[in-house]
């Protein structure tokens, strides 16, 4: 049963274990397809508060909004799935979006943008077993460390043992680590090549096995500094898009990173769902073709 937008408070009102049904029923595939690449959309952004597009500060919350362009994203060819929280996924679900994609899970949600407690990120969102239970096929969380702030430990400790919990039911793990610090009060993430390269060292250390864990990484600031970063770790990699202000600018530094050999794919959000420029078609297409 496909459920159109407007209809989708009715049922989670008065027939919540449509959820679960929905999940059931769903048609699953492979993470890696006959493309051999992967190429995932990000709606997760919702959930820590960071809305806005822009100068546009509450571009993403109108959710039947972001649930027509998640739609029509999933719709184009080369689309292989999405990565968001319980609600969204759910929307998703309920809409029939999901049917032979594949389906990640965020995990960590809880250092909230511009809150005092911002790096002290617990799992707020998907446990493993809810990942499992609802047969989604992978999770990702995100790693911020502040040598400066206490509050990162606590993440850290809390994605090495949600390393173990997916491990434990051999589904995939996105880890998307930083090196970060305070700069007049805001968060900024380092995305010089040693900083990178030092977030991907100790990422790829967490937990007891790193059998099922992936790394999600950003661009470093210059792209031919990559090659050198991606060196630190065997493990299988996609590229993160963040928020992009020149978008022609971004697709080529995409190309470049895509080139080397642990890169297997990108996990691209508000870049493709509300591009600067063109429609969420003409956005997602040209990602696809940079595969």
């Amino acid at each position: 049963m496909k459920l159109s937008i407007p209809e989708l408070t009715t049922v989670r009102a008065r027939h919540p274990e449509a959820v679960a049904e929905a999940a059931a029923r769903r048609t699953r595939r492979p993470l890696i397809g006959d493309s051999g690449r992967l190429m995932i959309v990000a709606a997760d952004h919702p959930a820590r508060g960071a809305l806005g597009i822009g100068d546009r500060r509450l571009a993403m919350a109108d959710r039947a909004d972001l649930l027509e362009r998640l739609c029509v994203a999933l719709s184009r060819p080369g689309v292989d799935g999405v990565l968001a929280t319980a609600d969204i996924l759910e929307d998703l679900l309920l809409l029939g979006a999901l049917e032979n994609k594949v389906v990640m899970g965020s995990m960590n949600r809880g250092g909230l943008a511009g809150a005092s407690f911002e790096m002290d990120d617990r799992f707020t969102g998907h446990r493993a077993e809810d990942i499992e239970r609802l047969g989604f096929d992978a999770g990702k969380l995100l790693v911020r460390i502040d040598y400066d702030d206490p509050g990162s430990l606590t993440t850290l400790e809390a994605s090495a043992r949600a390393v173990d919990a997916m491990a434990a039911r051999r589904l995939p793990v996105f880890v998307e680590p930083f090196i970060s610090r305070r700069v007049d009060g805001r968060v900024r993430n380092d995305l010089s090549a040693e900083a990178v390269t030092r977030s991907v060292a100790i990422a790829s250390g967490l937990g007891g096995t790193s059998a099922y864990t992936w790394l999600k990484l950003p661009v470093t600031e210059d792209v031919d500094d990559m090659d050198e970063v991606l060196r630190t770790s065997t493990l299988p990699v996609v590229l993160l898009g963040g928020e992009v202000g020149d978008q022609g600018a971004a697709y080529e530094r995409w190309g470049k990173a895509l080139r080397l050999p642990t890169v297997q794919g990108m996990v691209v959000g508000r870049s493709l769902l509300y591009p600067a420029e063109g429609s969420v078609e003409t956005a997602v297409d040209t990602a696809v073709g940079l595969l």
